[in-house]
């Protein structure tokens, strides 16, 4: 469930993560890699384009 306005609603929900080892990638790049997994969950379409 999601609190939106102030009432309850049903919502679905992922916890994504990802672990890098920061000797051979930058945080960030883990970071824009997670947030383009999410955008892919959020509008899978784009996986055709």
């Amino acid at each position: 469930p999601a609190v939106v306005n102030g009432k309850i609603k049903p919502e679905s929900f992922i916890d994504l993560s990802v672990s890098c080892d920061h000797r051979i990638i930058d945080g960030i790049v883990g970071a824009k890699f997670l947030r383009r997994i999410a955008e892919l969950i959020e509008n899978p379409a784009e996986l055709v384009n």
